[in-house]
């Protein structure tokens, strides 16, 4: 993580001059060795985590007032709890290895100015009581900050920790994602999935993004970016590497003389309807046992409207069978084949990106999935959602 909160945040540079031992994990500002006494009047030490609210990389007043702590639950010099903190006692995975064990409320008057005045008020709370038995104990002047953990991002991702979603994401962190085609619905899965911590997304697309593209695609294209004529993947790489490191971008459709470039992806997702290529590629996936997602949509204009059926189909190492039993059609000439009708629009490209970007967090362990379905259809004339393949 970029250490320019630090540098560019007034309240935050206060804390590490006062000789607080404070770091930013992840998306949450975590301060380590304050002073406690136990229920045993015993001296310990623990650790406040409190959420970050960003613009960029400087501090905004915080939006909360709670904050979470790592430790026994702190009590006064007669040994009883300090009750006037009390908020919650569920254990509570905040990732980044932090497990609070309390959740506490002190709001002051007004709220918190900065996050000095929140992090320093909650230790004048938790800390008095030490410094009463233990006077000159302090959470202050210990050991120097180690260096802040390295981030796929280029700032905090503050809406992870706001939600309470860190031990969650972190199931997503170690993938490496493939997406094979950056057209409609590849676009919108590329958005997606750049907003997850995944260590590398690889795309694959030898297209150029022209006018009708950015009609289908997240975002908004200029007219300059259009005059250049870049190739997608170059024009997605660019965009959001302004959010996000590890974009790899290759300007290749994937056979078999290539395929090599799918080596060590964890995850792929196949968004071309070309059978011989996606044949390639599934095989490639196949070998080095990485699961899939492949999507496809049929639509067609009947009596003055449009409508049609979406599709998602999932294949992981433990369930394959029902790709090569008809449910993707890697046949060179489509024909009838309702998935192949080159009729797309941005709304449904988007819902079929956003199914195969779901069922991608379920198999992770990111959402809960209790029917275990590795095929799905949504047909749009009668809102009609169908699982298979369980």
């Amino acid at each position: 993580m970029s250490p320019a909160p630090f540098a560019r945040s007034a309240d935050l540079k206060q804390l590490r001059e006062d000789g607080y031992l404070v770091q930013i994990k992840g998306n949450l500002l975590v301060l380590r060795e304050v002073p406690y006494l136990n229920a045993k009047q015993e001296l310990k030490r623990g650790t406040l985590v409190s959420t970050l609210n960003l613009a960029g990389d400087q501090t905004r007043p915080p939006e909360t007032h709670v904050i979470h702590w790592i430790g026994e639950y702190p009590c006064g010099v007669d040994g009883r709890p300090i009750e006037a903190l009390r908020h919650q006692d569920n254990a509570s995975n905040l990732g980044h290895g932090l497990v609070a064990r309390h959740g506490f409320s002190n709001k002051p008057e007004g709220g918190y100015r900065d996050y000095h005045h929140k992090m320093t008020t909650y230790i004048a709370v938790i800390s008095g009581p030490a410094t009463t038995v233990s006077p000159g104990v302090t959470a202050r002047g210990n050991a120097v900050p180690e260096e802040e953990e390295a981030s796929v991002f280029n700032y905090v991702d503050t809406a992870t920790g706001r939600a309470g979603l860190g031990a969650l994401a972190e199931k997503l962190a170690q993938d490496t994602v493939a997406i094979i085609g950056l057209g409609g619905t590849g676009g919108y899965v590329f958005d997606l999935v750049a907003k997850t911590p995944v260590v590398e997304i690889r795309l694959f697309d030898a297209d150029e993004f022209v006018s009708h593209n950015a009609f289908r695609a997240p975002g908004a294209a200029s007219l300059e970016e259009l005059r250049e004529l870049p190739l997608k993947v170059d024009y997605w790489a660019k965009n959001y590497s302004r959010m996000r490191k590890g974009i790899v971008p290759y300007s290749v459709a994937i056979d078999t003389t290539n395929a090599h470039l799918l080596d060590g992806v964890t995850f792929g997702f196949i968004c071309i309807d070309d059978g011989p290529s996606k044949k390639a590629v599934i095989q490639k996936l196949e070998a080095i046992g990485a699961s899939f997602i492949d999507v496809g949509m049929g639509l067609q204009i009947d009596d003055g409207s449009l409508g049609g059926i979406l599709r998602m189909t999932a294949s992981t190492p433990a369930k394959r069978q029902h790709i090569h039993a008809g449910r993707i059609d890697f046949s060179d000439d489509k024909g009838a084949d309702l998935y192949a009708t080159n009729i797309q629009v941005a709304d449904l490209n988007a819902l079929n990106a956003v199914l195969a970007v779901i069922k991608w967090k379920k198999l992770r362990g990111f959402y809960r999935d209790l029917e275990g379905e590795h095929h799905c259809t949504y047909t749009t004339d009668g809102n009609l959602l169908l699982n298979g393949d369980q």
